[in-house]
């Protein structure tokens, strides 16, 4: 696969990707490793789905869940559509440099935006932290973007708090759902977290696969200092947006669990407000106990369904 230098040179012969499981895209100073899992022969060919995982996580967490059943990824490939699995910039299979700590978010959205604009118009599922990523994509890149599905989206810097940056501060908003339960990082070396942090925020849910938290631990990596405070928009350093208009032009679907601490509903309700948004609250169907996770939590495959549903009821 050509590794391209600009998400603006002109798309490559898709049909490459197909006979291939993986390969690398990106941009030369931060190229990204991708598993493709091919749309099934028996369905028609829709629009293929790039996956984007959350802060701390590698693509893995879409290819099967920790206990074992099957993932986002192939199930969507089953449905007919061409998935597309990233690991960002300095995570799993993708390469890091010596500047990971101050790797930026703008940096890793160009760098996937090099493949969105490879195999797009494609729908952009992205999760947490990968929220931004796909405002941004959407935001400069909108013919290559043909819906956003954000699993509990980090919202843009648009509407949130600018936080001050200091690690007192931040420490005192550790669990002030508001503003998502922030936590200050250094710039100036890989932040890591612990088996406490994963049961507080990852791992908290009813519908969490508990007796699987030791093997899915072990999935988690280091994450950049400086993505880390971009999210939580401290310093005012978060990713902005030239404005909602730009991505609404497409479908977009919310959709968050009622167990997850850094996404209340009305902090989920104002990211899907400022795009004109569709919003998928799962316990208002009677799904409930969801978290942060919700692509391995023991009822992934229901929440998938109704991402399907939706995804089918826009003809894509």
């Amino acid at each position: 696969m050509q590794v391209l230098k600009d998400p603006e040179l002109s798309r490559v012969n898709t049909d490459a990707l197909k006979v291939r499981s993986c390969f690398y895209s990106g941009t030369g100073d931060n190229p990204i490793y991708v598993d493709h899992i091919p749309a099934s022969p028996k369905r028609s060919f829709r629009t293929p789905i790039v996956m984007l995982h959350g802060a701390f996580h590698t693509g893995s967490a879409y290819l099967a869940t920790p206990d074992g059943r099957e993932g986002w990824a192939p199930f969507f490939a089953a449905r007919g559509h061409d998935v597309y699995v990233v690991d960002w910039p300095g995570h799993g299979r993708s390469p890091a440099d010596e500047n990971f700590a101050r790797l930026s978010t703008e940096s890793i959205a160009r760098s996937i935006a090099v493949l969105v604009n490879e195999v797009g118009p494609a729908i952009v599922l992205a999760h947490s932290a990968g929220g931004p990523l796909a405002w941004w994509i959407a935001d400069n890149f909108p013919n290559k973007v043909a819906a956003i599905v954000g699993i509990a989206p980090g919202p843009p810097a648009n509407i949130q708090k600018s936080l001050p940056e200091d690690a007192a501060s931040i420490e005192a908003l550790r669990f002030d759902q508001s503003v998502g339960c922030p936590v200050y990082s250094s710039q100036n070396k890989t932040a890591y977290v612990n088996l406490d942090f994963i049961r507080s925020f990852w791992a908290n849910g009813a519908r969490f696969p508990k007796h699987a938290i030791e093997t899915y631990a072990k999935s988690i990596v280091g994450e950049s200092g400086k993505v880390l405070n971009e999210r939580f928009n401290i310093g005012g350093g978060g990713i902005r947006l030239s404005g909602p208009d730009t991505v609404a032009k497409r479908p977009i679907l919310v959709v968050t669990g009622d167990s997850d601490l850094r996404h209340p509903r009305e902090v989920d309700g104002a990211v899907a407000r400022y795009f004109g948004a569709e919003s998928l609250w799962l316990a208002d169907h009677g799904i409930c106990g969801n978290g942060h996770m919700l692509m391995i939590e023991d009822n992934s495959a229901e929440i998938a369904t109704l991402i399907a549903t939706w995804i089918d009821g826009k003809s894509l």
